[in-house]
């Protein structure tokens, strides 16, 4: 994986932005610590950092231009299926002078332009400039394993795999007040908006164009293939051996590698399959987990070491406390280059960077839940539809549900946590259901800022409906507003950042597309009913696994924001980012609105101003260090 990014002027003035490359470029550093490049070409300039993983040679150094000069590459990534690639076109009479996936994804698109893309299995970014023609092809793989963002106005066009690249080519920083709306309500931001007007996310399974006539198109090459009614299913049985298959050579290909290259092994399900699919392909494999100490309610680390010791792994447990949790807080802050609030990410990042000092490739369960319907929500979802006695029971007995304590961090506590949230989505439509339980704490609208604007809360109602288009009556429709929607924005962007923020490689066998178009030709009782969630994934590798791992409550990690915001952090709340003097300064947020939540934050029942608080803190202190300036 790498850090890449570039300009394209469309003026004079436009120019003289081209020589900020150089500071763009090594924003992305920790992308690619192992090397940086640079090409310049009349009114374009490109920028890569390396991070080497196949063939590490200078040979596939990039930017990569082919033999007659004309197109050159940045690329983030990896084509799990370049071999074979590169063998179609050893016979079309090609000359390689590199063992790189670089080389013959340029190549393949030279001689395929856009419709290389459907040939590609991998994770990706990349921009081809056409040096004759003056033009940009920049495109993302189907799922959005890797970034992309571009900014455009009058004067140039510039990309790059992350927001901090194309501040330091002195963008303008206004901030999209529907976004931060969102935000709010999500937790992060989604594709294709951002935090900056005029800042895009490219969208997964998409291309790009654009000329030095700033002429742009966008076009999809690639679409969750979902049909509401699934036309003649195969049996079970045929289908759990399918997934097998599909799954036992998608992490077979994860695994080619010119580096060590190890495994996240949770102790779940799904990184518990990578791992014994992995452990099979190799005679040496590297796994690690984190536990936690102080928070025994969320430590999974008993069941990776039932899995560890049936495959005989290299195993390594990372065992955190608290305090090893909040050392780290900054360093995460620091790094988040877009306001993004969920909070696991601070693991994420911890277990990537101790994993880094071992391997710099690691396989991850990533796509999973998503993909097989593994959430609470998707079984709280499921018998919200089909309603019945215990349904309607608790949606009767909400009022007396609502008046009693609610924590996360115990287990009766999240409990009841649980079945108010379901009581609450039991009243409320399909899409309004997924929209309530898609967001992370209470509503903060429109009240929170200082100006009230229809303008924005239409266009925030308008992009809320794009999200909720494909919800209907057709439980598969949740699933693939899920692969849209969660997993693209929150999952794999916490996954891409954290990790390569420790500049680790981390793949995702579940999100082969071969696997996703096969889950979404399923019926959905193949994947979860009354009893099981995941099921066809389960069963599939029931033979595979320890007993233990089965017929157990999945666990959410959650960081002990409270104890925090009443003890290490309180000052950074009442002092710095949410001091009423730094809020009528800044003039974004109403004060009252702030103060009503410190209020309730330090109260005897906080409940969702936790959350809420550490939305705003990871604002501010973004805002702080971007647009304070």
């Amino acid at each position: 994986m790498c850090g890449i990014t570039g300009i394209m002027a469309f003026n004079e003035k436009g120019k003289q932005y081209i020589k900020n490359i150089t500071a763009a470029t090594n924003s992305l550093s920790k992308r690619g610590p192992d090397g940086e490049g640079f090409y310049y070409n009349k009114s374009t300039a490109l920028g890569h950092r390396r991070l080497s993983i196949i063939d590490t040679s200078n040979a596939a150094s990039q930017p990569f231009t082919d033999s007659s000069g004309r197109f050159t590459i940045v690329f983030n990534g990896e084509i799990f299926n370049y071999q074979h690639l590169r063998k179609q076109l050893d016979r079309k009479g090609i000359q390689f002078k590199s063992q790189s996936d670089t080389e013959v994804l340029l190549y393949l698109y030279i001689i395929e332009k856009e419709k290389c893309l459907e040939q590609l299995d991998g994770e990706f970014s990349f921009a081809i400039y056409d040096n004759i023609n003056e033009d940009f092809f920049i495109a993302r793989d189907r799922f959005g394993i890797k970034p992309l963002l571009f900014y455009k106005d009058s004067e140039r066009f510039a990309f790059a795999s992350e927001m901090k690249a194309l501040i330091a080519f002195d963008i303008p920083k206004e901030i999209d007040e529907v976004s931060l709306q969102t935000y709010f309500h999500l937790n992060y931001i989604p594709a294709p908006y951002s935090i900056f007007k005029n800042v895009r996310k490219i969208d997964a399974g998409s291309f790009l164009t654009i000329n030095s006539k700033a002429e742009i198109r966008t076009e999809f090459y690639y679409k969750i293939p979902y049909a509401p009614k699934i036309a003649n299913p195969k049996s079970y049985d045929l289908a759990k051996q399918d997934l097998k298959n599909l799954l036992e050579q998608s992490v077979k290909n994860r695994m080619i590698s010119d580096v060590p290259l190890g495994t996240f092994l949770s102790g779940g399900i799904d990184s518990s399959i990578i791992t014994a699919i992995a452990a099979k392909n190799t005679t040496h494999l590297n796994t690690f987990s984190i536990g936690f100490k102080d928070e025994p309610l969320f430590d999974e680390t008993h069941y990776a070491r039932l899995v560890a010791k049936k495959y005989n792994t290299n195993h390594t447990v990372f065992e955190l406390t608290n305090k090893d949790l909040f050392a780290n807080l900054h360093e995460m802050l620091d790094y988040i280059d877009e306001p993004f609030a969920d909070s696991s990410a601070l693991a994420v990042n911890i277990l990537s960077m101790h994993t880094k000092k071992n391997v710099t490739v690691a396989l991850s369960g990533d796509g999973a839940d998503e993909i097989f319907a593994g959430y609470n929500k998707h079984a709280a979802e499921l018998r919200a539809r089909k309603g019945g006695f215990k349904a309607n029971f608790v949606k009767a007995a909400y009022p007396f549900i609502k008046q009693l304590p609610k924590s996360r961090n115990t287990k009766a506590g999240n409990r009841i946590r649980q079945l108010e949230k379901f009581a609450e989505g039991m009243k409320l439509t399909e899409k309004e259901r997924y929209w309530q339980w898609a967001k992370w704490a209470g509503y903060i609208g429109d009240e929170l800022f200082i100006k009230k604007d229809n303008n924005r809360n239409k266009e925030a109602e308008k992009r809320k409906k794009e999200i909720l288009k494909h919800i209907n009556n057709d439980y598969n429709s949740v699933l693939l507003t899920d692969m849209q929607l969660v997993l693209e924005n929150d999952m794999l962007i916490k996954v891409d950042r954290m990790s390569m923020g420790q500049s680790l490689e981390v793949r995702v066998p579940f999100l082969d597309h071969k696997i996703v178009d096969f889950a979404f030709s399923l019926p959905v009782n193949y994947k979860i009913d009354d009893n099981h969630r995941k099921k066809i994934l389960k069963d599939a590798f029931q033979n595979e696994l320890p007993k233990e791992l089965y017929n157990r409550e999945k666990k959410g990690f959650e960081v002990p924001l409270l104890k925090w915001f009443k003890g290490e952090l309180k000052s950074l709340i009442t002092d710095d980012l949410l001091k009423d003097e730094f809020i009528i300064k800044q003039g974004i947020f109403n004060p009252e609105e702030i103060k009503k939540l410190k209020a309730q934050l330090f109260s005897n029942n906080p409940n969702d101003a936790v959350a809420q608080t550490w939305a705003m803190i990871v604002f501010q202190y973004w805002w702080k260090k971007t647009c304070n300036n």
